[in-house]
């Protein structure tokens, strides 16, 4: 079942964050890559429980999913990933953005990243917007391609500690 994130579900979806990365990302990155990213970018963007766009998916009472949709222009990245405040977009210009998307490994490839995005999409596009941008990791590459996102960029985000991390920045039309 899809639901808004809270704030009292920090503690489990950070939990599931890491496990995701951890789980899904070994093909793509290294160890040291995981961790760094773990630490430097991927966690909860606190802005998007505030405003009502991140979601939960959970199954037998236990969150398995989460991902969201942002009206702000952060592309990627949790409030560890932020200096600045997070500006409002336009609609009438802008891409909405696509974030956060993490799935339990136990439980990927089962449509629940499908059944999010669809949700942010629909929400998205009540709120004016006419397309999407997001900061794709490689795993999630293939499941964005298969939903109708098309890659603009490929990204090398070099993180404190000196590792760097492939993202793609693709964009869809809604």
């Amino acid at each position: 079942m899809i639901k808004l994130a809270t704030f009292e579900h920090i503690p489990a979806l950070q939990q599931l964050i890491a496990i995701s990365v951890r789980g899904l990302s070994t093909a793509y990155y290294t160890p040291a890559q995981i961790e760094s990213a773990i630490r430097y970018v991927f966690g909860i963007d606190s802005q998007l429980i505030s405003d009502g766009t991140y979601y939960i998916f959970e199954e037998d009472h236990a969150i398995v999913g989460c991902g969201g949709w942002s009206k702000r222009n952060t592309l990627y990245g949790g409030d560890q990933h932020k200096e600045t405040e997070d500006p409002l977009l336009d609609p009438a210009k802008d891409a909405a953005r696509i974030r956060a998307f993490f799935v339990h490994p136990d439980h990927a490839r089962r449509g629940i990243g499908r059944q999010i995005i669809a949700t942010c999409e629909a929400a998205a596009k009540s709120n004016g917007f006419a397309s999407l941008e997001l900061g794709a990791t490689l795993p999630g590459v293939p499941l964005y391609i298969a939903m109708g996102y098309h890659p603009l960029q490929r990204i090398d985000e070099l993180l404190p500690d000196g590792e760097v991390l492939g993202i793609v920045k693709m964009q869809k039309k809604i």
